[in-house]
Parts: C-alpha cells; sequence; structure tokens
C-alpha cells in the first residue's frame, strides 16, 4: 500500500504553523492547493489527526469546507476543530483512495469510519517446501512453498476442517524435526488420521496421490473425489478387501460432513466475499462471509466505528477500502448496499489485487439470496451485542454504586502480579469498559529492580509508578476525554489484594498527585473461596456484597482476567529465560564453541566453575579464549 513516504516524486505538501482555525485556516490552505488527486489530513490544536479524506481535485474538495452553511454537525465540528492540514497529491484518484484507506487504519482518526478488530484471517497450507508435503493451519505472510486455500471466518473453523481433512486424506501434519526423527508411528496413525509416511507405512507415489484428492477436494471438487473413492471402495470391496472398503467409506463420510456442515453452498458462486451491514441505534454491523470453491468457509462479524449521521452506503464503502488494505481479493464482492463511486473502488481494489475484481449489489436469485443471508445474520449478531450493552451498562451502574463513583465507569483497570519465590516477577493491567474487556489495552510490566524479590508491595508500587507516571507524561492532568477514542485516564483503578496493596498504592497515587482517582483493593476470601471476596476503599471501612449480586460476580471475572493475564504474562517471560544460556553472553563463543563445551562440562553452571586450564583442553577453546571465559564469570570476585 502506498505511503506518503514512499512517494516524495508526488510532492508531499505540508503547510503549517498557522494561527487561524476552522474555515479560516482552511479558505488559506486553498488558495495554495493544486488541483490535482490527492488525500488530505485535518489535525487538531493537540497535533492530533481527526480527519482524512481523499479527492479527485483537491483544491475544488477542500474549498467546500470553506462554506459556512450546510455542513452537517459532524463536519461543522470537525472544521471548527481544525488547526493544521497536509496534504499529499497523487496519480490517480484510485491511489488516493489506496492511501486514504491505508492512513485511516493506521491513523484512526476520530471523524472517519474506522474498522476495528482488524485480525489477519486463517488458511489451510499444503506445505510443499518438504518431500513429503504437510497439512497445517497458516496466519502471516505468505512465504512457505505450497497452495493457500482461504480464507477461513476462524482458527476454529480451520482446526475443524483440518481435523476432518485428515480423517478423509490422511495427510501429516507433524513438524518436518519431528517427522525426521520418528521411528515409529505416532497417535495419530492409530486413530486413522495419517497414513504415517514418516516410517514408511505409506509409499511417495500414493500418498502424493492422497495430496493431489486433498487440493482437489479444497478447489471444489469434492463430487470428483468422491466418486472415485467409491468407485474404489466398490472395487476393494468385489475384491473382499473390505478392511480397505471400510476405510474409503470412512473417507467419504469425512468429506461428506464437511460439505454438510458448511452451511450455504452456492452452486453458482466459485469465489466471492459477501458482505451485509445492518444499522441500529447509532451502532453498525457488517458481516463477512467467505465463499471459496463453492464452499462457505465461515463468517465474521465487525463493529466499525462510525458517527450516527453517516449513512450504511458510505460506511461501507470506507469499510471495504480498508478491509482489503492488507488482505487479497477475490474476483467477485457481493454488497448488501449501492455505494458511491464504485467503479473508483474497483479499479482501485483491481490495482491492488493485480487482477480484476467486480463489486455488485445483486436483484436476484442466488447471489440475492446470500446477500440477504448475511444481512440477517448482522442483524442477529447487532441485536445481541445491543443486548450485551445493555447489561454490561447495568453492572457498570453497579459497580458505580458498589464503590460511591461520581459517574458510570467507562474505564475500569485491574491491576495483579505473578511471581514464582520472586522469579521472572512481572505485573499486569488489563482494561474493561462498556464494550467488555479491551483486550487492545491490557499491558504487562516486566519488573526491573532486582532487588524486589517476592515483595508484592513492591512490585505494585513499580507497576503503577510506570504507568501513572507515563499516563502524566502523555495525557498531561486528568480532564475530559475524546469521547469517540479509547478512553486513556480510567474511572476506577482496582488491586488484587487487601489493605496492605490498596495503601501501597494509594502511596504511589499521592506522590504523582492522584489522590482523587477512585481506587479499590479486592481480597480473596477465607480459604481463598469466591463469593466472599473482601472490598477496600481509602477512607471506609472493608465491605463484602451479597453472594449472589451481579456486581459481584463481574469485579471476580475482572479479577479473573487480570490473574489469568499476568500468570500467561510470567509463563512466556520463564519460558524465555530458560532458553537463554549464561554462555551466549560470552564474546567470542559462537554455537559450535558452545556445543563443545557443554559437552565436557555438562552445563553452563560447570563451565562457569572451571579453571583456564580445563577450559583451554576444550577442542576449539584458546588460552585466550579461555582465559576470556573464566574473567566473563569470575568478573569482581576476589
Amino acid at each position: 500500500m502506498t505511503t506518503p513516504e514512499s512517494v516524495p516524486d508526488r510532492g508531499i505538501d505540508a503547510l503549517s504553523g498557522q494561527s487561524a482555525t476552522g474555515a479560516d485556516l482552511i479558505r488559506d490552505f486553498v488558495s495554495r492547493l493544486p488541483g490535482k488527486p490527492g488525500v488530505y489530513r485535518m489535525y487538531d490544536a493537540k497535533g492530533d489527526v481527526i480527519y482524512v479524506g481523499k479527492a479527485r481535485n483537491l483544491k475544488n474538495r477542500v474549498s467546500n469546507y470553506t462554506r459556512l452553511w450546510g455542513h452537517t454537525n459532524r463536519i461543522a465540528a470537525m472544521i471548527a476543530l481544525t488547526a493544521n492540514m497536509e496534504f499529499v497529491t497523487t496519480s490517480t484518484e484510485a491511489e488516493a483512495l489506496l492511501l486514504e484507506a491505508n492512513l485511516i487504519k493506521k491513523l484512526k482518526p476520530r471523524f472517519n469510519v474506522v474498522l476495528r478488530d482488524d485480525k489477519s484471517f486463517p488458511y489451510i497450507l499444503i506445505a510443499k517446501d518438504h518431500a513429503v508435503a504437510q497439512l497445517v493451519k497458516h496466519r502471516g505472510a505468505r512465504n512457505r512453498k505450497g497452495n493457500y486455500f482461504g480464507p477461513f471466518a476462524s482458527a476454529g473453523s480451520v482446526n475443524r476442517a483440518i481435523n476432518t481433512l485428515q480423517k478423509a486424506f490422511l495427510l501429516r501434519s507433524c513438524t518436518d524435526s519431528v517427522y525426521a526423527n520418528r521411528t515409529r508411528p505416532c497417535l495419530l496413525y492409530q486413530i486413522k488420521r495419517c497414513a504415517a509416511p514418516c516410517v514408511n507405512y505409506i509409499e511417495k507415489a500414493p500418498y502424493d496421490e492422497l495430496v493431489k484428492e486433498a487440493e482437489a477436494f479444497l478447489n471444489g471438487k469434492s463430487q470428483t473425489v468422491k466418486a472415485e473413492l467409491a468407485q474404489q471402495m466398490e472395487a476393494a470391496a468385489e475384491a473382499l478387501d473390505f478392511e480397505r472398503a471400510a476405510a474409503y467409506r470412512d473417507r467419504i463420510q469425512a468429506m461428506s460432513f464437511v460439505t454438510q456442515t458448511q452451511g450455504i453452498n452456492p452452486q453458482g458462486v466459485e469465489e466471492a466475499d459477501v458482505f451485509g451491514l445492518a444499522q441500529e441505534g447509532g451502532q453498525v454491523c457488517i458481516q463477512v462471509f467467505f465463499f471459496r470453491s463453492y464452499q462457505n468457509w465461515g463468517n465474521r462479524a465487525y463493529y466499525p466505528k462510525a458517527d450516527r449521521s453517516l449513512e450504511p452506503p458510505e460506511i461501507l464503502a470506507s469499510f471495504l477500502a480498508q478491509f482489503y488494505d492488507d488482505k487479497p481479493v477475490p474476483g467477485l464482492v457481493l454488497l448488501s448496499h449501492e455505494i458511491e463511486e464504485r467503479a473508483l473502488l474497483e479499479e482501485a481494489l483491481s490495482t491492488h489485487a493485480g487482477h480484476r475484481i467486480e463489486l455488485a449489489v445483486p436483484q436476484r436469485g442466488e447471489k440475492k439470496g446470500l446477500v440477504d443471508h448475511a444481512v440477517t445474520n448482522a442483524r442477529e449478531a447487532l441485536g445481541r451485542r445491543m443486548a450485551e450493552s445493555s447489561s454490561q451498562t447495568k453492572l457498570l451502574e453497579g459497580v458505580q454504586r458498589v464503590f460511591g463513583l461520581p459517574e458510570v465507569p467507562q474505564r475500569i483497570e485491574v491491576y495483579d502480579n505473578s511471581h514464582i519465590q520472586g522469579t521472572n516477577p512481572v505485573g499486569a493491567m488489563i482494561v474493561a469498559g462498556p464494550d467488555g474487556f479491551t483486550k487492545s489495552q491490557y499491558r504487562k510490566f516486566n519488573i526491573r529492580t532486582e532487588e524486589i524479590g517476592s515483595d508484592d508491595f513492591a512490585m505494585m508500587r513499580e507497576v503503577l509508578t510506570r504507568r501513572f507516571s507515563r499516563l502524566l507524561k502523555e495525557q498531561g492532568e486528568r480532564g475530559e476525554d475524546n469521547p469517540n477514542e479509547v478512553q486513556a485516564w480510567p474511572d476506577l483503578v482496582l488491586i488484587d489484594g487487601g489493605q496492605g496493596q490498596l495503601s501501597a498504592a494509594k502511596a504511589v497515587m499521592d506522590e504523582l498527585g492522584l489522590s482523587d482517582l477512585p481506587m479499590a483493593g479486592v481480597a480473596k476470601g477465607p480459604d481463598r473461596d469466591a463469593g466472599r471476596e473482601h472490598f477496600y476503599v481509602s477512607g471506609k471501612p472493608s465491605f463484602m456484597l451479597e453472594a449472589r449480586d451481579p456486581v459481584l460476580y463481574y469485579i471476580q471475572r475482572l479479577r479473573d482476567e487480570a490473574h489469568r493475564f499476568a500468570i500467561g504474562s510470567h509463563r512466556a517471560r520463564r519460558s524465555k529465560a530458560i532458553a537463554v544460556n549464561p554462555l551466549d553472553e560470552v564474546p567470542g563463543i559462537g554455537p559450535t564453541r558452545k556445543k563443545s563445551l557443554l559437552q565436557a562440562f555438562g552445563s553452563a553452571k560447570a563451565v562457569s566453575r572451571a579453571s583456564v586450564t580445563d577450559l583451554s583442553a576444550v577442542e576449539g577453546v584458546s588460552t585466550a579464549l579461555a582465559q576470556a571465559i573464566y574473567d566473563h564469570f569470575h568478573e569482581g570476585a576476589e
């Protein structure tokens, strides 16, 4: 995707240093703008991008913002907040559209439609960088040799498909290193999910035939493959080879299971993405269905951030450009709403994909049925989300009541620590709000102070000091947060611990001048029983909640999520530390010498205790290097 930095020859025109704001500032820019295609960015007084737009003619497009009437409330607010602008000219309007989508995804301006939850999609890969092909799940760059099939809507749908494909085609899924070191077949062979090529239970030619059948099946030729297997099953039965006939039968049943569980399987749509949009109560849901090889490979719901004043066609057009910014585009894209500049978007996506792309809004037939199905799913998903949001609002109102907060909290931060006898200590912060857990805001803190040991209070002080010192530096004093962006300051801080932990946390806040930030401690009950937690708030006696209070269950979920995240972060750090070898830090020791030293002494600890004479006796270790190794481990020793 093109970025401003990669096209200096097209001219980046950054005009800044203006003292005026709003329409007057924009009018000054217009007098110097070229009549070329390009992209413009609007900045507020803090230097944050508030809007990114594209234009066929920059001068004409931006001049529209200088009018003092005829704007929606959203556009009027955007103009009033504009304190600076930047412009990038492009060769074509299609190129401007692609650049606009890229910048919106990167900068997330408050007045644009912004795609959220933009995760990559998983694929099935039949890898052929080994003599014996491997069936695996793949996500990310396609840099392995082989054939890719997808995208699938989720990792779960890929895993189910791979499990069934293993039953039907008996392809290996083990890594190359495991494959190379097998001396007998693994469990997958025992449960009839692998042909065991690792121990030559199947020759290469028959195995390659299984690979071809699997690829044909994934390419939509399931009926052809099943017909061939049926013939082979009948031939085996006629030859009275009932065991082989039963194996063919099981493979046919597995393939039938795949095609039956795909839901809608269109007969006339080989490859397409289907987008269905539903809008209600100021919220939007877009369901995306993936059809490949005449099969439904799953769907995913998106909830883009969009202003209430925007109409569905405008939301859908902006969503599509961002959605395909880093994803492969099929030849056909079916839409639930007619969008403006459909031809322009087709041109841009075709340029991006390298092949012709068609955007269509079907009016009848099978394709119309697919779009209607997507819209129905979008409407139902949005209804569920709104119901969950209503329930979440009631829980947050309960939190406000329990802790005496001035307003319903929009951001709750929960802190916890994890370590084993002081080793590899990690602090963790999770964030929750009206939309549930905000995992993109989670943070982990590797404890830096070595002498802390297992002092939980000291760990909490370090975590909170680092967190809120940085927040003060980046956000300034606590104030009004932008309602269209992720809130930066918490309305409530929950500490996993009792009065001691809360006191340590409170001391940090007092030092930073944040004494008014609401905080509470959550201590586990006697015998660590859930439901008997004690809550601590500064200046008040500790209290408990009713055993069946929904707010109690909600706070337990918050605490458990913080605990889960802290333990996971600690385990990851511990695993990384285990893989670190002290010999890696010694200059002059590479993999070969390290291997020789470990073979000679058995462990890095034994190497650290060895004398210079013993070290120099190891093959490949000179006297000078032996002295360097000895000095490295005995530095500072008397």
